[in-house]
Parts: structure tokens; sequence; C-alpha cells
């Protein structure tokens, strides 16, 4: 087996003309802050950003005493379709709170011509051309400041730091910062309409003959500023910059100025060294080699994301990572987290690819969050326990959307899986003992307490499954919905393994409790229904009520009885078509196909994603944007979810690991079964680590590290028994499956 790589130049984003557009820029990263290159060269711009530069002022509306779950229930008993619009969807159309972009640097290269620029994938840095000047630039993956180096003196060019086109408001006016008629989002841009909605005090801007710096004030208690500075040396200039908060404490503007005079005087490659130390350590964690490059490319590429919009000690993602719009709108869908299905899918590959630390960022978050959750459940549901809010801002206040999956109780039980999964795929059981048992037990008190008990099963006073019907009072289904329903399934299936691994004697009560939960509906075609009495009859983007076959795992492949199920509803969505899908639901059918083995049916959504869903720089634009006929929907509204869960899609084409079975290249297309396929330090359950080799119809090397003592099982006996014939390794066959025993944490390598 080969050791990981690093991606290579084929890779690299290049882009051989002028890039005009902000979500086509050349992107960079570091956990915290985002910068996308791009523009002409006398408006050549580097669009800024931070993670946690945030209005989190909240609408009037979802402090009021009207906005809660009791409430709700009430009004759909009424059938009262404008009520529940006015009262839980009107908070949502209102611009706050919103994620903010940071601002810009700009430069005026002070010519003409074509600027080409590329993206060094393996080094994170960014390179632009215009005729004989050459502009590097990365953001440092550790220091977090900004760097840019031009190949001519200062006085060639100029520069400015421009702050977001606010509107202005005087110090002493009144603090309400949003027109109270609202900007109402809409469907066909996502977009939460103008930044000039925003009213705040005029930015304070200062000019020195070395560097240019603004702070801009949101609120009493929160400012942030873009502090830039220039030195010239040998005929170089290099620019150094900071994004700063008042979160990085009260002397937050002088330690700006202090990090920029470092930056600079240890000049571009020092630090340049140091930052691809970071990468090269990334890459490390594990790589693919694959036969088709755009399958390639995507997956480091993907995990280039990861690491640019998630690190350990920052927030996690949301919807547009640190990438923040700039086109003097607000992000679309007010880039928000969003947790019916954006915040987990981001969420997903980072297990598999074994970057562990990049994805705690998440698990890190929702932990700190268990107060706001706990205030949220008592508050808005009068309930024990947590629950965050389905659409949510940094802080945990509630955006309000359509009620019924803004508010969705059961959107919280999906969060759960990220802890389930983290303590799956680490084997960490102190994580298992301390952050998931814990969680997911609060959480199964929460649902508990409004749940409601009839004939001996529990059902929810009000029921929905993602997006189905959008904001109509049909959306509030027959309960239970199946989304709801396998969720509730899910939970306290997992409570109830945990509870065995713990030993602490509260398995029994989970499964009572699980005992109490219906069963799936399945109509007699055998395919899984929205609700006890509703079919999805038409094409729709998210596939919320086969939640038990992926992402939940609740229906095993193994049997014949879940086979003609998962069979039956996987066709019925491709007979109904994707005219109104968006990217994701691209990705998701892909992981469906992955479950069923299909190769062929996996790989052609991945590529049908890649191709039109994506923009030249690999945002998943959600759309059909360039109107090749694979959906109705045109927009291009950038959100991050769809990559990742392209990413995961393609890992579980090479690597399944599931109820402690390892299946290995499970579902390869045909077209790559007789050519060489190879992964390096893929991450399966209990933390075992895995790199296989394809190559000629057969699987030709295998090395495990695992991390603990025990039992492998194979899914393929054969493929286990022909690996290890001409080691010492001896394979057990049991049930059709191939078993070997591991023990003191032995590495074991075979090959053919």
């Amino acid at each position: 087996m080969s050791h990981t790589k690093m991606p290579d130049r084929s890779c690299n984003l290049k882009f051989n003309k002028t890039v005009r557009l902000w979500d086509e820029a050349v992107p960079l990263g570091n956990g915290l802050c985002g910068a996308l290159i791009w523009g002409e060269p006398g408006h050549l711009r580097f669009s800024l950003d931070r993670g946690d530069i945030w209005d989190t002022t909240p609408d009037p509306g979802v402090l009021s005493e009207e906005f809660t779950y009791q409430n709700m229930i009430r009004l759909v008993g009424e059938k009262n379709e404008e009520e529940i619009r006015r009262i839980f969807d009107t908070p949502y159309t209102r611009p706050l709170p919103s994620k903010l972009p940071a601002g810009k640097i700009i430069f005026d290269l002070r010519c003409e011509g074509n600027v080409c620029s590329e993206l060094d994938l393996a080094r994170a840095e960014g390179r632009v051309t215009v005729n004989d000047i050459r502009v590097r630039s990365f953001l440092h993956a550790r220091e977090k400041t900004g760097y840019i180096e031009l190949n001519i003196p200062a006085e060639q060019f100029s520069f400015y730091v421009e702050n977001p086109e606010y509107a202005v408001r005087e110090k002493d006016a009144e603090t309400r910062k949003a027109d109270e008629d609202g900007c109402g989002i809409e469907p066909e841009t996502a977009s939460a309409g103008s930044l000039k909605q925003l009213k705040y005090e005029k930015p304070e801007v200062f000019r020195t003959e070395d560097g240019q710096y603004f702070i801009q004030k949101i609120s009493d208690t929160f400012s942030y500023g873009v502090f830039a500075k220039i030195r010239e040396k040998e005929g170089r200039t290099l620019l150094a910059y900071w994004i700063g908060t008042s979160r990085d404490g009260e002397d937050w503007k002088e330690k700006a100025e202090e990090r920029l005079e470092s930056a600079l005087d240890r000049g571009y490659d020092e630090t340049f060294a140091s930052h691809c130390s970071w990468w090269e350590e990334f890459w490390g964690q594990s790589s693919v080699t694959l036969p088709d490059p755009l399958f390639e490319k995507n997956w480091y590429l993907t995990n280039y994301f990861l690491a640019c919009c998630s690190r350990k000690g920052c927030y996690p993602m949301p919807l547009q990572g640190v990438w923040t719009a700039d086109n003097g709108e607000l992000p679309p869908w007010k880039g928000d987290y969003h947790h019916d299905l954006n915040t987990q899918m981001s969420y997903y590959s980072y297990l598999k690819a074994n970057h562990m630390e990049e994805g705690e960022a998440f698990t890190d978050y929702l932990w700190g969050m268990r107060e706001c959750a706990g205030n949220f459940a008592r508050r808005y549901f009068g309930a024990r326990g947590i629950c965050l809010p389905a659409v949510m801002a940094i802080d945990g206040t509630p955006l309000g959307g359509w009620g019924m999956y803004s508010l969705s109780p059961t959107n919280q039980l999906w969060l759960c899986q990220a802890f389930e999964r983290h303590y799956r795929f680490s084997g960490d059981r102190e994580f298992l003992r301390g952050r998931a048992y814990p969680y997911l037990k609060e959480t199964a008190e929460f649902i508990l307490d409004i749940l409601e008990e009839r004939d001996g099963k529990y059902y929810l006073p009000v029921s929905s499954s993602s997006e189905i019907h959008d904001d109509h009072i049909e959306a509030f289904l027959t309960p239970n919905s199946n989304y709801d329903l396998a969720l509730m399934r899910y939970l306290f299936t997992a409570l109830a393994s945990m509870a065995e691994e713990l030993g602490n004697g509260e398995e029994k009560l989970w499964r009572e409790h699980l005992g109490k939960c219906p069963d799936l509906a399945v109509d007699g075609d055998g395919v899984l229904m929205l609700s006890p009495d509703e079919r999805l009859t038409e094409s729709h983007r998210h596939h919320a009520h086969a939640m038990a076959i992926h992402p939940l795992r609740l229906m095993s492949y193994d049997t014949e009885e879940n086979k003609k199920v998962i069979d039956a509803t996987v066709l019925d969505l491709e007979c109904m078509g994707t005219g109104s899908w968006v990217g994701y639901s691209f990705t998701w059918l892909a992981e469906f196909f992955a479950v069923q083995k299909n190769g062929n049916g996996a790989a052609h959504q991945l590529e049908v994603f890649w191709k039109y869903c994506c923009s030249q720089n690999g945002f998943h634009l959600n759309g059909d944007y360039r109107r090749a006929g694979v959906t109705s929907l045109h927009y291009r509204p950038f959100t991050l979810e769809g990559n990742f869960c392209a990413a995961d899609a393609l890992q579980e084409m090479l690597l399944q690991s599931e109820n402690g079975i390892l299946d290995l290249f499970p579902a390869i297309p045909d077209e790559w079964r007789e050519k060489r396929v190879a992964f390096e330090n893929f991450r399966a359950e209990k933390g075992l680590l895995v790199s296989a080799e394809w190559e000629s119809g057969e699987l030709t090397a295998l090395t495990l590290r695992p991390q603990y003592d025990g039992e492998i099982f194979f899914r393929d006996y054969k493929q286990a028994e022909k690996i290890f014939r001409n080691t010492p390794v001896a394979v057990e066959e049991r049930d059709g499956m191939g078993v070997i025993r591991v023990q003191g944490g032995k590495i074991l390598h075979a090959g053919v």
C-alpha cells in the first residue's frame, strides 16, 4: 500500500480568464477567516469573511408570547394557515439576525489584461497573474493572519480596505437597524435583500502611510474591523491583514497592529513554510487514488473546504462556511445555521476521511450550546431537556421561518447523530460517557415531554416531513410522519445501544420507549410513505421520508424485508424524477445507491452534481444554474452541504463500516473494476484505520490499523480469506462473513 498522498496539480483550481462573480472565486480559509479572490486588474478583490461576524439582534416576533409550540398546535387544529404564517414565518422575512460579511481589500494593479488565477490545493495558496504581475496569497493555517505578496514595488499599484455597504444611522438614533417592513426572502433567489437594509453607525476609517483599517460597530457589545499594513522589500511588496473583533479581547485593536507588524517582520516565505506544514499534516490523514479525475479532484477539493471552514476551537460552518457573499446583499438564507439537513450533511464526510479535529468543531459547538438549547426547550415547547431551533443564529437565536420545519422538534434528534457517529468512528469511550450519551439522553427527555401516548404508542401533537407542501397547512401531516418517526426510533435505538455498552442499567428503559414508537409507514408497493396516510407523489428535493435508509441506517440491506422496501423506495424516487431537486438531492440519492451497492447509480448522481450543480470553484450552487435540464430550479444560491454529502457518498462507494462489519469497495462503478482504485487511512468504526487497493477486478492490498482488541468482521469471507492467504492471520468464516482477531494494536498488512 502507498502512503497518503498530497493532492497533485491536477486537483488545483485553474481559471484562465478573469473571474467576475464572487461565488466562482479562488477560495482561501483557515477555519476562522475566509477570502475569495476575484475581479479585474483595476479592481482585484479579496472578499473577506470571519465566521463569528453576526448581527444577532432578535426579531421581536420570536420573543412574543404567541411564539410557542402550544399556539402552533392550536392554530393547526383550527387550520389557520394565515396566522401560522404571521406568527412563525414573518420573523424570517426580516433581515436580522444574519451572518455579515467582513469587508474587502481591493487592488488597482494599474494595468489591463486577462486575470489568470489558480488555487494550489496542497498548500492552500491562491495565485493571480496579470501580464508580468504576480500576486500570491494565503490565510495562515495556524496564526489566522492573511498574507498577500506582489512582485512589484508599492508605487506601481494602489489598494484600499473597504467596509460593507450598510446604511448609516446617527449615533443617537434609535437602535432598530432593519426596516420594519422586512425584505421577504425570494424563493427563486434565496436572497435576503440588500445590506443597506441594515443601519449602523458610520465606520471609523483610518489610513496611514503603510496601512489602512476600518472598525464597524454592530451593537453596544460587538464590533469588528479589517486591518492591513504593507511593507516593500527589494522591489516586492507584502501586505498582511487581520480580521479582528471585540471577541478577541479589550485590546483587540492594539493587538491587530502588533500582529501585522510581526507578520511583516517575518515575511511571506518564512510564514508560508509553517502554514504549509499544517496542510501537509492535514493531507496526511487520508487520501484516495481514483481512475476518474473528476471524482478524485472533488474529493480533495471537498476536504479542502472542510479544513477552510471548520477547525477545532472555531465555530462550525453555517450555510456558506467562511465565504459570505460579496454582492451587496445579505448571504443566501442569511447565512444561518439550518438544522433540517444543512449542518448535518456538512458534517457527514469528516469521519471516514479521518479529519476528526475538524469535525469536532461541530460537536464542541453543540455541546457548548446546551444551556441555550435548554432555554429554548422550556421557552418555546414548555418542555424539559434540550432542543435547538432548527433555523438559528450563531448564538442560538431562533429566526423563524416555515414553522413546521424551522421549529420542528425532531431536527434536534438529527443533531444527536453527530455525537453518536463521532463516538462510533472514534471509539472514544470517554466521549461516549461524557458527551454522546448525556447529549442524547437530554434530547430524549425533551422529546418524551412533548409526545402523547395513545393505545400504548407515542405520537407528536403535530408532525411534518421537511419542506413537503412548503408552508401550506397541508404540510402538517398526520402524526407521525416517517421523518419524525425514523428520528424517534433512531434516538431510542442509539440510547439503548450506548446504555448497553456503558453497562449503566438504562438499556431496558430505552428499549421500552422504542417499543412505543409505531412502525414506519410503508404502502402496498413497499414504498416508504410521508405519513401513515400519504405517499410522496411528485418530485421533491428533500428525501426526508427515507431517513431510515440514510443517514439513520435503521434499515440494513441484509434482510429481504428491508431490501424490498429500500429498493422500492429508491425506484419510486427515480420514477418521480429530478425536476424539483436541488444539488444535495442528487448526492443523497447517491448515498441510497451506495447502500444498495449500486456503484453505477451512485457514480452517475455524483457526476451530475459536480458537473451541473457546482460552480467552477466547486461551490454547491443548489440549482441547475447552467440550465442543462437536470432540474427545473435554475437559481444559484451557494451552500456547502451538498459538497460534503457528495464526498461521503464517494467514500461509501469505497468503504462501508456499519454494525461492526467492513465492506471493501462495495459500490464502485463497472468502469472502475478493471482499473486501480485505492484509499489510505479511511476511518471505520471503533477508530479502525483502513487502507485498501483494488486492481484488475480484485482486492490486491489491505492494511488495518486497529485501535482496539477484538474481532474485525468482513462482509465477504472469500475476499478476506484470499487477501490474508499468505499471511499469519487466520480468517474464520461466520455466517458467510470473514472474521479475524486483533490484539495489542498490531498493524496488519496483506496483499496478493
